[in-house]
């Protein structure tokens, strides 16, 4: 090869690069990237889609999560974890059905699957969970809060590792229902109780 034809290809190869590396920093690179919903962005869509609109009630997984018959990306149905609360398992792979959790689902089922309801969320905090589930307060066709009623009943604590609007007034109903012994609470042992309120209060049936 050439001396002449080797600086045309070496031309050609540094040509190429600038292009590739301004392509890479450019406008159009940038478009052609999905781009992903910043949190507020994804706030106002769900807000949209789900805030104070009525709903009908599919499925209870369990206590504290059931499905409504609206679809949420690739799913038919979109999942609400209630918020603010904790019931007790019934469908984990760690901890299998825990203490007063098929209590708490059948209250759950009896009160709200086949009904319509409303759907509430929080200003305080994000609209999603974890594991992408939507965050809210769930009205009953009577008026009342599932969140609320399962509290009061004695079938699910006041979840203290998040804040969001109402955490006080959660905190009271739980702990009427433990002084009433309602529930679970009339003889649940500290060991029954789910690992995390274990933790944040370890005072809780201390003598039980």
């Amino acid at each position: 090869m050439s001396r002449r034809r080797r600086t045309g290809v070496l031309a050609v190869f540094l040509l190429a690069a600038v292009v590739l590396v301004w392509l890479d920093h450019s406008p159009i690179r940038r478009a052609w990237k999905p781009q992903p919903k910043s949190g507020q962005q994804a706030r106002a869509l769900d807000t949209a889609k789900y805030h104070a609109k009525t709903f009908t009630v599919v499925r209870v997984v369990d206590g504290d999560t059931i499905d409504i018959d609206i679809a949420d990306g690739k799913h038919e149905h979109t999942r609400i974890r209630l918020l603010g609360i904790d019931t007790p398992e019934t469908n984990s792979d760690k901890y299998g059905v825990m203490y007063f959790g098929s209590e708490a689902a059948a209250f759950a089922g009896k009160s709200a699957l086949g009904k319509q309801v409303n759907v509430y969320l929080d200003d305080a905090g994000p609209t999603r969970g974890k594991y992408g589930r939507l965050l809210a307060y769930v009205r009953l066709p009577d008026h009342s809060f599932l969140n609320e009623i399962l509290l009061t009943e004695g079938l699910a604590y006041a979840d203290l590792r998040f804040r969001h609007s109402l955490y006080n007034k959660y905190k009271q109903l739980e702990a009427s229902a433990r002084s009433q012994r309602k529930g679970l609470w009339q003889d649940a042992t500290r060991e029954q109780l789910p690992e995390w309120l274990q933790r944040m209060k370890p005072e809780l049936l201390r003598n039980k």
